[in-house]
């Protein structure tokens, strides 16, 4: 057999080839004239749209096109009848044999000269997820950008590149409150390390930080300081790390500037500090003169009569009163740690018990446990019920029960606080009973603080002074 013979017979088997090959593939093939016409389709229309090929050909391409991306579709098709070795890729919502629409990406080639294809060849495959994959990365790329631009807490992105034995962080953006709050923008450090950005001292810290929330692969927070500007140098940040694929490639950090905090509390801790060198001052040096003053007052009543002693005795007494109380307000202030279950009940009863309260009379509303120190919590409400006493009357009636979902008040039927005195009643040495130190009101906010709760004063049910606590979760009912 010769050449050409051979030849002749391998161009006789040639369609047949090509045939099988295109309806084994998984992609669609379509032939289309120069007029949309549908001329062939591969079986593979069944598995991805759900037609017989023999429903298609015949018809034209565009009837089952979504109306929006005909324009499109036409304008892919008219560039590549007018380029004869040119291709266009396209994607188009194509409608499915159940009437749904599947995203379909087809690339089309002019074979209109091809002795076999003799038209449009387009080899498409379903897309639909990978649309809806494009779709819901877009969705959620904008609600990043809406929460990195709108959030008040700095955000910074940390990349996570592998340098040999270790791990090299670079930052990547920092959010416009970052920008706001340091003065640094994302151009400045963007592809930076932290020590390139803050110096190697800083910067060796920061990166301190970032090589622990590597190596926990979980959320860690922490304190840090970092001097940016005199109104911002303590934060509060949480770091958090990225995954893909098994490996941490990046970090993402909330940071907060709590510099006021700091300083506040640093400030606190000062006053304390003072206010325990004066508390140790009246324990000791003023405790001891105070008692033998108190001792020499009885002794001179005992041997004779004075006009004079009973105002000399009361005055000490007074003295004694006030140092009782600096000191109880001098220790009652720090914050509490450690707390018990109270009950309420047997608390407002213990209390009451130690108070001279002459005929007033105590309703207790409701019964209820809560967390809380009740050695501190005795001073408060002993305050409370001796303030009532002492403004109300020796026939007061006063009542305790639950306030809103988390907390207490104290009330009575006396004579209210003004409106305009309810923040002065609570300054040290402020007092409107007669031989009252002033410190009482004081000493139960100082607690009601130290628990973390809140104190305010409201009118009571009968017209009376009412003092609310408002509890923490910390302190919520059990």
């Amino acid at each position: 057999m010769d050449d050409d013979t051979t030849h002749q017979e391998n161009n006789n088997h040639e369609p047949e080839w090509y045939r099988t090959l295109v309806e084994e593939v998984n992609d669609l093939a379509t032939v289309v004239d120069t007029d949309g016409t549908i001329t062939y389709v591969s079986p593979a229309i069944t598995r991805i749209l759900g037609y017989d090929p023999g429903e298609l050909v015949g018809h034209e391409g565009f009837e089952f096109v979504h109306p929006e991306d005909r324009e499109r579709n036409a304008d892919a098709l008219e560039s590549v009848l007018s380029n004869p070795s040119g291709s266009e890729t396209v994607e188009v919502r194509f409608r499915h044999a159940n009437g749904s629409w599947r995203w379909i990406e087809a690339t089309m080639r002019n074979r209109v000269d091809d002795d076999i294809i003799d038209g449009i060849l387009l080899s498409s495959r379903d897309i639909t997820e990978r649309k809806e994959y494009e779709r819901e990365a877009r969705e959620l790329a904008e609600e990043y950008e809406a929460v990195l631009n709108s959030v008040e807490d700095a955000i910074f992105l940390m990349n996570v590149e592998e340098d040999g034995d270790g791990v090299r962080f670079e930052f990547e953006r920092l959010s416009p409150s970052y920008e706001r709050q340091t003065g640094i923008t994302t151009e400045e450090v963007q592809g930076q390390t932290p020590q390139a950005v803050f110096g190697e001292e800083q910067g060796a810290e920061l990166a301190a930080n970032y090589h622990r929330c590597v190596k926990a692969g979980e959320p860690i927070s922490y304190q840090e300081e970092l001097l940016v500007s005199e109104g911002a140098r303590f934060w509060q940040t949480k770091l958090a790390p990225v995954v893909s694929d098994g490996e941490i490639t990046r970090l993402v950090g909330v940071t907060r500037n709590v510099t006021e905090r700091v300083e506040r509390e640093r400030q606190l801790r000062q006053q304390n500090e003072r206010l325990g060198e004066f508390a140790s001052v009246i324990s000791h040096d003023l405790r001891s003169p105070l008692n033998v003053a108190q001792g020499r007052a009885a002794l001179l009543a005992e041997q004779g009569e004075s006009e004079h002693l009973d105002p000399l005795l009361q005055a000490l007494d007074r003295m004694e009163a006030i140092v009782e109380d600096t000191l109880t307000l001098a220790r009652q202030g720090d914050t509490i740690s450690e707390t018990e279950s109270v009950s309420l009940t047997n608390l407002v009863g213990k209390c009451w018990a130690t108070v001279d309260t002459g005929e007033a009379t105590i309703d207790i509303v409701d019964e209820m446990t809560f967390q809380a120190d009740p050695d501190r919590l005795r001073h408060v409400f002993e305050n409370l019920f001796r303030n009532a006493v002492e403004h109300g009357g020796s026939d007061v009636t006063v009542r305790v029960g639950r306030h809103n979902e988390l907390g207490i008040y104290v009330e009575d039927n006396g004579p209210g606080i003004p409106v305009e005195k309810r923040d002065e009643v609570f300054e040290p040495g402020h007092s409107s009973a007669q031989g009252g130190t002033g410190f009482g009101l004081t000493i139960v906010k100082r607690i009601v603080e130290a628990h973390g709760w809140e104190l305010s004063v409201a009118d009571g049910t009968d017209g009376g002074a009412r003092f609310e606590f408002e509890m923490s979760e910390q302190g919520e009912f059990v």
